[in-house]
C-alpha cells in the first residue's frame, strides 16, 4: 500500500451467543465512532460495506436472515481480500449457566428454543456458531464481566485515539488461574507456579498480589528478579514483531495455581515496566531492517486480573493510558 493512501478501514463482524451481550459491544463499538448495522441479511453485507464512508460494525447472529456459519466466514474471506479493509470477527460467548441465569431474568425466549427448553436453545446455538468461534480474532467471554469492564476491554481493542495510537499496539496483561482455564485470548502465556507460593502462608492467604505484603513475599523467592527480567526481555523481541505483522491487540498471560498471589504480583510489576518510558533497543549493526524494541511508555497497556474479577473485584486499571499518560496511584476511575 502506497505511503500516503489511508489506512484501511475497519469492518468489524459481531456473532456469538444470544444473552452473551452482542447487543452490548455494537453500542460500545458504536460510541467509538462505527457505523453500527445490526441483523442485517447476509447477502446484503457487500454492499452495506461498500457504501459506509467510516468504520462499521455489523451484528449477525443465529437470527440473521439466511444464516449460516459457512455463509458468515465466506463473506469475511471477501472482505479480508479487499485491501482497504481490515475485517475482524468478534465472538461474544458465556458459559452456560449464566446464559440460562439472564434468559430466567428476563423471560425472554431463546432464538432457538420456540418448541424447546433456554437450555436446548443454547446448546443447538453452541453448535451452529461453534465455527464462527473457532474462527474468531477476538472471543469475549462476558460470564465474569461487568458491564464497565466490557466496555473499557472493548475501548482499548478497538478504540481510535486521537493522537494516532490506534494504529500503534494495545497489550493487556492478564493474571489467571490454570485450574480454571488458560485464557483463550492469550498471545503468550507464562507460568509463575514454580514461585514461592504465598498461599500457604497464614497471614498472606486472604491477601492478593495487589496488597504490598504478598507482593515482597512473592518478591523475595530468588528466582523471582530472574523470571520478571526473562519475560521483559521476551517481550522486547516480540512485541515489535507483532506490530510488524498487523496487530493492534497482544494479551500476554501470567498464570499460578490460584490466580490470585504470584500471578497478580508479576503482572502488577511487568506493568510498571511497560508503562514507564524507556528506551528502545536499537537494531544490532549490519541488520538492515530490523525491529526495535517495544517502545515503553508510548504504547497503551492495560491490566487485568481474571479471577479477581470473577470473585467480584474490579481489576481492570490503564498502565499506560492512550494518549501515553500513566495511571495515578490515586486515579480511581473506572475509564
Amino acid at each position: 500500500m502506497h505511503e500516503d493512501s489511508p489506512p484501511p478501514r475497519s469492518i468489524l463482524l459481531v456473532t456469538g451467543l444470544s444473552g452473551a451481550g452482542k447487543s452490548s459491544i455494537l453500542r460500545i463499538l458504536e460510541d467509538l465512532g462505527h457505523e453500527v448495522i445490526d441483523n442485517p441479511p447476509l447477502g446484503m453485507l457487500d454492499e452495506i460495506v461498500a457504501r459506509a464512508e467510516k468504520p462499521v460494525a455489523v451484528g449477525v447472529d443465529s437470527r440473521t436472515r439466511g444464516f449460516d456459519a459457512t455463509a458468515v466466514l465466506a463473506a469475511l474471506s471477501r472482505l479480508r481480500i479487499n485491501p482497504h479493509l481490515h475485517a475482524e470477527l468478534i465472538y461474544a460467548t458465556a458459559e452456560e449457566s449464566v446464559l440460562l441465569r439472564r434468559y430466567t431474568a428476563t423471560r425472554r425466549r431463546h432464538p432457538q428454543a420456540i418448541h424447546g427448553t433456554v437450555k436446548e436453545g443454547i446448546e443447538a446455538e453452541i453448535r451452529l456458531t461453534s465455527p464462527l468461534r473457532e474462527a474468531a480474532d477476538v472471543v469475549i467471554d462476558t460470564s465474569d464481566l461487568p458491564p464497565p469492564e466490557l466496555r473499557q476491554l472493548v475501548e482499548a481493542r478497538f478504540g481510535q485515539w486521537e493522537d494516532g495510537r490506534g494504529e500503534g499496539l494495545t497489550v493487556a496483561l492478564m493474571s489467571f488461574a490454570f485450574p480454571a482455564g488458560l485464557p483463550r485470548e492469550a498471545d503468550m502465556v507464562f507460568d509463575a507456579r514454580f514461585l514461592r507460593n504465598p498461599y500457604y502462608d497464614p497471614s498472606l492467604s486472604a491477601l492478593t498480589g495487589l496488597d504490598p505484603q504478598v507482593a515482597a513475599y512473592v518478591q523475595a523467592d530468588p528466582d523471582y528478579a530472574g523470571f520478571l527480567d526473562r519475560i521483559d526481555d521476551l517481550l522486547e523481541l516480540v512485541l515489535p514483531r507483532f506490530v510488524q505483522e498487523g496487530k493492534k491487540y497482544a494479551t500476554i498471560a501470567i498464570g499460578c495455581s490460584g490466580g490470585r498471589h504470584r500471578s497478580v504480583t508479576l503482572v502488577e510489576a511487568l506493568a510498571d515496566r511497560l508503562g514507564k518510558p524507556h528506551a528502545s533497543v536499537p537494531a544490532a549493526a549490519g541488520q538492515e531492517g530490523a525491529v526495535t524494541g517495544f517502545p515503553r511508555g508510548q504504547w497503551p497497556v492495560v491490566v487485568m486480573h481474571r479471577e479477581l474479577a470473577r470473585q467480584g473485584r474490579s481489576s481492570w486499571r490503564w498502565a499506560n493510558r492512550p494518549g501515553g499518560q500513566a495511571r495515578q496511584p490515586d486515579d480511581t476511575s473506572a475509564s
